[in-house]
């Protein structure tokens, strides 16, 4: 057996259990054997520095790797929640709604164009937007305005010339 695989087979049976328990305390015996795994999965990548004493440092690590796995569920159940929420919605009034304004921004001059998709969807500010197209920034906000204006515009254009989709439902009453 090598230096290394006997230090890390001594630090496991002197430290395992008291991991375990540590786990087991914060986060129940559900996840405790999972984040105790991957605790010492990370001590064996970076034996060279696990400290002496190592229950310490093994400590720390778990409650990382338990801060880690909190994260991940809260990210998992976020997208959960908002996946549900789409189906919850009216998905075709959204996909109507989005279209509108892409037809919208394609009657719009290249600047106005511009303007609106580096405030709107790349989320820059007014001050950061007026420096990638080279303009003060109060400069930049009556453009912004007036860019807004006539999307707002075209919007309200398209939505009078299309045509009224028939309700079946009033019609059958």
């Amino acid at each position: 057996m090598t230096d290394d695989s006997h230090r890390f087979t001594s630090m496991y049976d002197g430290c395992r259990q008291r991991v375990w328990a540590y786990v087991v305390s914060r986060a129940g015996r559900q996840v405790a054997d999972e984040v105790v795994s991957e605790t010492f999965a990370i001590a064996w990548r970076r034996l060279d520095d696990v400290p002496e004493p190592a229950l310490p440092w093994l400590l720390g690590v778990a409650r990382n790797v338990l801060r880690d796995n909190i994260r991940a569920e809260i990210r998992r159940e976020s997208l959960g929640a908002e996946l549900r929420a789409w189906v919850e919605e009216d998905v075709a009034e959204q996909v109507a709604e989005r279209l509108g304004v892409l037809k919208a921004l394609t009657e719009l001059p290249d600047g106005d164009r511009e303007i609106l998709i580096l405030t709107a969807w790349q989320g820059l500010s007014p001050r950061e937007a007026a420096g990638v197209v080279g303009c003060s920034q109060a400069a930049f906000r009556v453009r912004l305005h007036r860019a807004r204006r006539r999307l707002k515009q075209e919007m309200e254009t398209a939505t009078r010339s299309r045509p009224r989709v028939r309700n079946l439902s009033e019609e059958w009453s």
